[in-house]
């Protein structure tokens, strides 16, 4: 891992994760604190309190700490924080290139010093002041994204290319030294969480906005495991995650980090224990379902879909107000969006039980009838796909005496109309599957439909008549009156 970080590389997370707080694991980081160098640090017993050295006014080349006493490593382990507290301007890259060389090596022993195991006895002012430099170098105000400013029209985030901080060089390593001191097996949590505080937690939380997506897999790697480590940190991370979402689902409507901090999220809510809080319940009616409405739900809907799923999959009684969440916001006009929606909707029936679906079969199945008659081929094709899932066919063969009633017109209208013809298979398909499923209530469905459409024929054909008799008595009422306009009253 070390040897990427010096070649500039950068490591993505996985997205695996466990129950138990201790193992949280978050996007493919497996992160492997080495531990071969140890036997180059002195026991605890031998370290002494270094004496903060004086403060430097430009970065200086230090000696490296293999070189120096024991004794002087707390010392030396100060003066390259120093060090790395300068800021450099990386919009030119011809300007003090010494100056950032030395910044960076500085990084990276730091990084090393870390890895090695040096958390575990350096005094706690040392770890202060490191995470000072981290914060120093961090937290800082993002630039603005492409369309602020500019009066332009804001563009699609998914068309728009990614923004990369031309930093990244020291920043990366920055992340990577916070990293390794907080899922160090010799960090003492009692101790760090004097620095990494609500105050440090919500600074990061603000930086999921970053355009960058380099950083954004940091961030999200470095906040899980804070998660998983101090316990004491975690009802705060959540509230302070929902107040992120609530303010993108009701004011922006632009954010950066959504479908990272959704990955967060998911792992946590499959660590939940049943039964499930109402605090827990409370977050999927009030975040997690409203996440459907936003425009730019493409960019974050698998993760928002994980999340969903294994809500369901936890309690089976949240499939009614999952479903009823995802009808109220369906799209109208959207059709990608409404493409997304049936994927995650069959997810979700994938999970659900027989007396919740029975619950919702009546909207549910409006809704889709209106999607089987989509001119969109897509929606139409995804629709009709959802027979296609053995668990789904099986609910509704059990309620098809309710089901079929309510679809059959859109069938037949595909079949009568539909432009498409791989729709126009399909539908074919399905409606033999209902004929072979239950003959009796198929020839029932049909003949109501007939019937139904000789009743609107003879309506219509109702209609035409009066106004044909319309017509001829406007005619006739021009040519008595010789070609004078008269006024209808009522």
């Amino acid at each position: 891992m070390f040897k990427k970080i010096m070649k500039g590389g950068h490591k993505k997370p996985s997205k695996s994760e466990s129950n138990e707080p201790s193992s949280y694991n978050l996007g493919g980081s497996n992160v492997v604190v080495s531990h071969a160098s140890r036997g180059a640090l002195a026991p605890p017993s031998q370290v002494t309190t270094a004496t903060p050295p004086p403060p430097i006014t430009s970065v200086t080349p230090l000696p490296l700490f293999r070189d120096v006493p024991v004794s002087e490593r707390q010392s030396l382990f100060l003066r390259k924080l120093q060090n790395c507290c300068f800021h450099f301007d990386f919009t030119d890259t011809t300007k003090i290139v010494r100056e950032k060389e030395i910044k960076r090596q500085t990084l990276l022993e730091l990084v090393d010093f870390i890895q090695s195991g040096a958390s575990k006895i350096i005094s706690e002012s040392c770890q202060e002041e490191m995470i000072k430099m981290v914060s120093l170098n961090l937290f800082r105000c993002l630039p603005p994204a492409s369309h602020e400013n500019t009066g332009q029209e804001p563009a699609d985030p998914e068309e728009e290319e990614p923004y990369l901080e031309p930093s990244w060089p020291h920043l990366q390593l920055v992340y990577e030294l916070l990293l390794r001191y907080v899922v160090s097996t010799d960090t003492d949590t009692k101790v760090a969480k004097r620095y990494i505080d609500h105050s440090f937690v919500l600074k990061l939380l603000d930086l999921f906005d970053s355009e960058d997506p380099r950083e954004r897999e940091y961030l999200k790697t470095i906040l899980h495991r804070i998660y998983g480590k101090f316990m004491v940190h975690r009802p705060f991370i959540r509230k302070a995650i929902n107040n992120i979402f609530y303010r993108f689902i009701y004011e922006t409507e632009r954010h950066g980090g959504i479908g990272e901090l959704l990955e967060i999220l998911g792992s946590i809510i499959n660590g939940f224990a049943l039964p499930m809080k109402e605090e827990h319940k409370l977050f999927l009616i009030r975040v997690l379902i409203p996440l459907h409405k936003p425009k730019p739900i493409a960019i974050y809907h698998q993760q928002l879909s994980y999340c969903i799923v294994q809500f369901v999959e936890k309690d089976y009684k949240l499939a009614d107000t999952v479903i009823r969440g995802l009808l109220k916001y369906w799209p109208v006009t959207n059709c990608t969006k409404e493409n997304l929606f049936l994927q995650e909707l069959e997810e979700v029936l994938e999970a659900t039980q027989p007396v919740e679906f029975q619950r919702c079969m009546v909207p549910l199945f409006q809704q889709i009838a209106r999607c089987l008659n989509s001119s969109h081929f897509q929606v139409a094709e995804r629709a009709l796909f959802l027979w296609n899932n053995e668990h789904i066919v099986g609910l509704i063969a059990q309620n098809r005496s309710v089901i079929l009633p309510i679809i059959y017109p859109a069938l037949e209208k595909n079949i009568q109309s539909h432009w498409n013809q791989a729709v126009h298979g399909l539908t074919v398909n399905i409606k033999k599957m209902f004929m072979e499923m239950d003959p009796d209530l198929f020839e029932e469905c049909q003949r109501q439909y007939e019937e139904k459409q000789a009743k609107s024929k003879e309506v219509e054909e109702q209609r035409q008549f009066t106004w044909k008799r319309l017509a001829e008595a406007a005619a006739e009422r021009d040519g008595v009156g010789g070609g004078e306009d008269y006024m209808i009253t009522s």
